[in-house]
């Protein structure tokens, strides 16, 4: 799977025009704080808060085209609706290194 949809990055950018930068500004301290949230409630052991985190991020994701970012949040998602609560900080290390990746991405992108 790709790290990024550049059709939908495309599209985005044509629709946006001038604020597409800020949009992606937006994305980006937006992942930040999410990833930070899921840190801190995966600490926990409430997996609603785990799954509606990880939902939330898993639609900001998509938004953007970040398709891997998007699925591994989707799994993480999942795994807290059926309440599996083992591995979830290895799960985050990998939206992180995901993230950092889509970062880099976008950067040269825009």
């Amino acid at each position: 799977m790709e790290h990024l949809d550049y059709e939908t990055l495309n599209t985005l950018k044509q629709v946006m025009e001038d604020d597409f930068a800020l949009l992606i500004d937006t994305f980006v301290q937006d992942s930040t704080d999410r990833i930070a949230t899921l840190r801190k409630v995966i600490q926990g052991s409430d997996a609603d808060l785990i799954r509606r985190a990880a939902h939330s991020f898993k639609g900001s994701s998509s938004n953007v085209g970040a398709l891997q970012l998007s699925a591994l949040c989707a799994a993480l998602e999942k795994k807290a609706f059926e309440n599996n609560l083992d591995g979830l900080v290895a799960d985050l290390d990998s939206i992180e290194q995901e993230f950092a990746q889509v970062l880099n991405l976008l950067r040269s992108f825009s």
